[in-house]
């Protein structure tokens, strides 16, 4: 499984991003195995309007709505856990999307986490150890 952040979904919609072409091959050669936790959805929601453009808003939620994107929904040992990574990193400030997206990530047993956010995902130790891409393509 690959378990993609905000960040990483925002790259990979915007064509102007400067991580979008490698995400994108990085999506196209496994994309069965993306999961986008439910915490980025509402993120995506409101940044995707104002970076990317109405349109490509509406095809997002088009693509959610038919299920293009595998959507992993958790549950309440994944709010655990991500508060568990807050209080263990909150030299960080994690919050609650960062700590949920780890979460997920853990219980799935992920191969990587798609993130741009070097700065939270490369300083947290989760078990598996999962690559963060792009960084470790």
């Amino acid at each position: 499984m690959i378990v993609a952040d905000t960040g990483a979904m925002l790259a990979l919609l915007d064509t102007e991003s400067a991580a979008h072409r490698v995400l994108l091959g990085a999506f196209r050669s496994c994309r069965d195995e993306w999961v986008l936790p439910w915490a980025i959805l509402p993120e995506l929601d409101h940044m995707v309007p104002g970076r990317v453009g109405p349109a490509v808003a509406e095809a997002f939620r088009v693509d959610l709505a038919e299920e293009l994107y595998t959507i992993e929904w958790g549950g309440r040992s994944d709010l655990q856990r991500a508060l568990e990574l807050h209080h263990t990193y909150r030299n960080l400030s994690l919050g609650l999307v960062d700590g949920v997206v780890m979460a997920v990530a853990e219980r799935l047993e992920a191969r990587a986490i798609a993130t741009l956010d070097l700065r939270d995902f490369g300083a947290v130790t989760l078990n598996g150890n999962p690559e963060i891409w792009p960084r470790d393509l």
